[in-house]
């Protein structure tokens, strides 16, 4: 005879792969390549959650590593992933990596932009100022400088950066997190390719390192279908049913 136990754990796991798989059908993709791009205080590994879920739609997903010592060198590390793609390409980001996006986004291969809780800067706007127009996030106070770079400290990192995210899970993300040079946000980006490719927005709207109305600015000037998901900046690790699902709209509205 089967245990309470047991029988709720099988419905547990049915509805976890029943949910997996509305969002895989929820939009049949036309471009097939999506590119992932990090932000700060993180590295690729931040997409562990969303990237199982991309791949059993079907697309061919490659997460950059970005050095976070300059836009720059950013920049040239998502170029190169995205010549090694075959075709049409979604270029995805998380916080800091939004810049990036912007900025290689003109690429022609990419059809489609998608921030998650990202920065959107136009070009030659300096964020750092933009950004002050808007309520600080607690997480700036957490932030430690020391000999030219910068990193959150753990109270920081679990509370206002991973504030939703499982401890255990968050503890991890911390132990990795990349530094981050002093100079890296001083750097503009030249170009803004969301004034030219469809763009996709999802507002984290608990964030405590990007406020959220600063996200849902930057969402509305770049006329960005936009999602709100009630988590902290972490979403793509705590809600990625619907960042995979916002990323399979983007190629789903893609060049076939």
């Amino acid at each position: 005879m089967l245990s309470r136990r047991t029988v709720f754990a099988g419905f547990a796991a049915a509805t976890v792969l029943a949910s997996n798989r509305a969002v895989v059908a929820a939009t049949p993709p036309k471009v097939r390549n999506v590119v992932l791009v990090h932000g700060a205080y993180a590295d690729g590994s931040s997409w562990s959650e969303v990237i199982p879920l991309l791949q059993q739609a079907g697309l061919n997903v490659t997460a950059v590593q970005n050095p976070l010592m300059s836009l720059e060198d950013d920049c040239n590390y998502t170029r190169r992933a995205l010549a090694l793609q075959d075709g049409p390409t979604v270029l995805v980001a998380h916080s800091y990596g939004g810049e990036v996006i912007t900025e290689t986004g003109v690429d022609s291969k990419v059809t489609a932009l998608v921030y998650c809780a990202a920065r959107g800067p136009d070009a030659n706007e300096d964020y750092t100022a933009l950004a002050k127009k808007f309520p600080a996030p607690p997480a700036s106070a957490g932030l430690i400088h020391a000999n030219g770079f910068l990193r959150l400290s753990e109270e920081a990192f679990l509370r206002d950066f991973a504030g939703d995210v499982d401890p255990a899970k968050a503890r991890a993300l911390y132990a990795v997190q990349a530094p981050v040079a002093d100079t890296l946000f001083a750097a503009k980006v030249t170009k803004a390719a969301w004034r030219e490719k469809p763009s996709f927005y999802a507002v984290s709207s608990n964030d405590r390192t990007i406020n959220p109305d600063l996200q849902r600015f930057m969402a509305k000037r770049m006329r960005a279908e936009t999602i709100e998901i009630p988590a902290s900046h972490l979403a793509i690790v705590s809600h990625p049913q619907e960042i995979a699902g916002l990323i399979l709209k983007a190629a789903g509205a893609g060049a076939a």
